[in-house]
């Protein structure tokens, strides 16, 4: 069995045939997905849909896309989200300079709101983060040493030293399609060398679809693809990585396995 660590079953692509897309992740023995929310208005639909289905998990949680639209968003919002039995992270949220669709300030404080909440909640963080190690790296740093949390960087493309502070920190470390391009040379380095128990495998669909479907909508299924691109970079079987990596799922977002 693998796990979709991150998906968006809401969004455009997914959404208009949900009960189809889930039927095609299951019959390529996806068990288990958790989508992802990225703004107050989808968290209903987003918990809704994981109420609906035994294998489906939530999030709640602000992109960064979106903070400057939930500036004045405060803990007590995401915590009375995050109380519902199927909500097992906090995110996506982080920073994201690439395309500063937000300012740069509310991104951070919003960012250290999630934290204040994952924290509190013990939920872990789903961190976002673009063109902005730096940042992402002392936030992280200064919140961790106000105590700790557990937290993962979804969708790793960074850097391998910023990898390596993460690791250092305690992170987990997803890896979505984009580690089966043809020039994401770097990166598969990186995923080749990961500690085993602190890895994950997601397809951020309707995003990045992997090799062989790239030009498509990607869709949960085609984790199974990136699982097997990751297996050989590691020089392990499928199977031993469906395995640990389902484990790794269920020992970090520890309210999905109650």
């Amino acid at each position: 069995m693998l796990i979709d660590s991150h998906c968006h079953l809401e969004y455009e692509g997914l959404v208009e045939d949900q009960q189809g897309v889930l039927a095609r992740a299951r019959a390529a023995g996806i068990g288990g997905f958790l989508n992802i929310s990225t703004r107050q208005r989808e968290w209903d639909k987003v918990v809704g849909t994981a109420a609906r289905e035994a294998d489906v998990w939530a999030s709640v949680g602000i992109h960064p896309h979106e903070a400057d639209q939930h500036a004045d968003l405060g803990e007590g919002a995401l915590l009375e989200a995050a109380a519902h039995p199927k909500v097992i992270g906090i995110g996506e949220t982080g920073l994201d300079y690439f395309y500063d669709k937000s300012d740069r300030a509310v991104q951070q404080a919003l960012f250290r709101t999630h934290i204040g909440v994952s924290r509190e909640t013990g939920l872990p963080l789903i961190i976002h983060t673009r063109d902005a190690e730096e940042d992402t790296a002392r936030i992280l740093t200064e919140e961790m040493e106000k105590g700790a949390f557990p937290a993962l960087i979804h969708c790793f493309t960074a850097s391998a030293g910023f990898g390596r502070k993460m690791l250092d920190l305690g992170l987990t470390i997803s890896i979505s399609g984009i580690v089966t391009f043809k020039n994401a040379q770097d990166l598969q380095a990186v995923a080749a060398e990961l500690p085993e128990d602190r890895l994950l495998v997601e397809t951020d669909s309707p995003f990045l679809a992997p090799v062989p479907h790239r030009g498509r909508k990607c869709e949960p299924a085609y984790t199974a693809d990136t699982a097997r691109f990751v297996a050989g970079l590691r020089g392990v079987t499928p199977e031993h990585l469906a395995e640990a990596t389902t484990r790794n799922f269920f020992a970090l977002f520890r309210k999905a396995a109650a």
